[in-house]
């Protein structure tokens, strides 16, 4: 029998157990919801927030075009490798416990990035944030499947939590921008002390403690298999996106994927495995964390195109930037709010299938950009794309979460983490690459043969490379850069669009056995 038997969208029962029977949260846990929300709200930040501030950034630390990536993509990355072990530690020391430790690594690691004096120490504390981050994310949303027991109740829950998650993403380039108006960008980083100040003092008062009584030892081999498994498959992957087909990314993937089988064979072989590999028989976890993944991967590289436009396309000012990302990030926080209630009387199946159709059409909205007066085409797309981020982020958790025992929570909250902010990570680094390839492709013809070396490596890396020498280059080159990154865009956005319009469709099948909210479904 399926995990999924017998499942109101929230931890398994026994049949016998009714919805009226099901405890409802009262004042307390929904305060404490209001906690989690400063951590979620804070990691999400962190994803978008040096998004406009990566010119200043990179000018200022002078860094490589590969190092500006790294500088965007480690925190996701680190967070994505290190989600399974900290879900499962969480599961078995205790979520506030782990909530709380990660809370103060994270001030620290804060600290040490706002005051970066080169791109190497940079690329190191957004590491360390990474790996904090890891702590805080599976302990917010596995305490809230402790706290919320009633099917609707716990939907809404995690609805506002992706909402949360979703809203620091989306604000984080609006804050950035504000912040590099009047301080300096690593005035970012320091947003964090405060949150964290109330969050350490709040969590004993109105957050329980959970841990697993059948977790038995934590299996330190399990955690050095599921590093090697995760961490070289990614960084053959951004490789891969970055510099093509070459030998090195290969078999950079090649171990990732070996030691992903050792990691499952030791799973399959554990009495109490660190990650239960029967969470993955069950039909909506499986296909939830699917349309997670592709649906992240679009918004995550999309995302990065779309400010760099606002800022180096258009000449935006960080906060002008931040203003006008406003109406997308309002669209994803509505639908983060609404969907879960749209899917007490929907098949959440077809209301994510809806949203990503939506999206697909945000994308080709996106894609029919061609010059520097798109940008209603591109604030229109974009909040359609986000839109559909901020339903399948929140119906598509909630699917996730629900289909696991509550002593499991822990390590289906990582699950569901880590292909969100793998997916992220992922965009930024395929889309990315491939916005930064056209990019070039298409400059190198432009560049004159008499232009000093330093300025057409330059104009050749990347259009704010390009910006930064603007007044020392020819008439007209810095508006051939301009049209070559918006071609990079196009292209990015029209593969987006595809991708979106497939799974779409696949949601739709896949989802389909999916009862509403506080109805029995029929996955068998």
């Amino acid at each position: 029998m399926s995990l999924d038997c017998n499942r109101n969208l929230s931890p398994p029962h026994s049949p016998a157990t009714s919805h009226a029977a099901t405890p409802h949260a009262g004042v307390r846990e929904w305060l404490g919801l209001a906690v989690l929300a400063l951590p979620t709200m804070l990691l999400g930040l962190d994803v978008t927030l040096l998004y406009l501030a990566l010119p200043a950034l990179a000018a200022d630390l002078d860094s490589s075009s590969t190092q500006a990536l790294w500088i965007m993509d480690i925190y996701g990355f680190m967070i994505a490798g290190f989600l399974i072990t900290m879900g499962t530690l969480g599961d078995r020391v205790g979520r506030r416990r782990l909530l709380m430790i990660g809370g103060a690594a994270f001030a620290g690691a804060s600290l040490l990035a706002a005051y970066s004096t080169s791109a190497e120490m940079l690329i190191i504390a957004r590491a360390a944030l990474g790996v904090a981050g890891a702590t805080l994310m599976p302990s917010t949303l596995a305490l809230i499947s402790n706290m919320f027991s009633d099917a609707r109740q716990r939907a809404q829950a995690i609805g506002v939590w992706a909402t949360m998650f979703a809203l620091g993403m989306a604000v984080g380039p609006l804050v950035g921008g504000v912040l590099l108006e009047r301080f300096w960008w690593g005035a970012s980083f320091l947003l964090a002390l405060p949150v964290i100040a109330l969050l350490l003092a709040l969590a004993p008062v109105l957050l329980p403690e959970y841990r697993s009584a059948h977790s038995g030892r934590f299996d330190l081999l399990s955690v050095a298999l599921s590093l090697a498994a995760i961490l070289p498959a990614i960084y053959g992957v951004k490789e891969l996106g970055k510099a093509g087909v070459e030998l090195g990314p290969l078999l950079s993937m090649a171990a990732g994927v070996f030691f992903a089988v050792l990691f499952v064979r030791r799973q399959r072989r554990l009495a109490e495995p660190f990650l239960d590999m029967a969470l993955f028989a069950s039909r909506t976890f499986s296909a939830a964390l699917i349309v997670l993944l592709v649906g992240l991967i679009a918004v995550g590289g999309t995302m990065l195109l779309v400010t760099q436009y606002l800022q180096l396309v258009l000449g935006l000012s960080p906060l002008a930037a931040g203003i006008w990302m406003a109406p997308p990030a309002l669209a994803m926080v509505a639908a983060g709010i609404v969907a879960p209630l749209i899917a007490r009387h929907i098949r959440p199946g077809l209301v994510v299938a809806v949203a990503l159709a939506l999206s697909t059409l945000g994308y080709l909205l996106l894609a029919q950009v061609r010059d520097a007066s798109g940008i209603g085409l591109l604030v229109g797309g974009f909040a359609l794309v986000y839109f559909g981020l901020g339903t399948i982020a929140a119906l598509g958790t909630d699917l996730v979460v629900g289909a696991a025992p509550a002593d499991k929570a822990g390590a289906a909250s990582a699950m569901s983490e880590m292909v969100q902010e793998l997916g992220v990570a992922l965009g930024v680094a395929t889309l990315g690459s491939l916005a930064a390839t056209v990019y070039r492709l298409r400059i190198l013809e432009h560049i004159p043969a008499a232009l000093p070396q330093e300025l057409a490596r330059a104009v050749g890396d990347s259009l704010w490379a390009s910006s930064a020498v603007a007044q020392h280059l020819p008439a007209g080159l810095l508006e051939q850069a301009r049209a070559a990154f918006i071609q990079g865009l196009s292209l990015s956005t029209s593969l987006s669009a595809l991708g979106i319009a497939i799974l779409a469709i696949l949601a739709a099948l896949a989802l389909r056995h999916i009862g509403t909210i506080g109805a029995h479904d029929k996955d068998a």
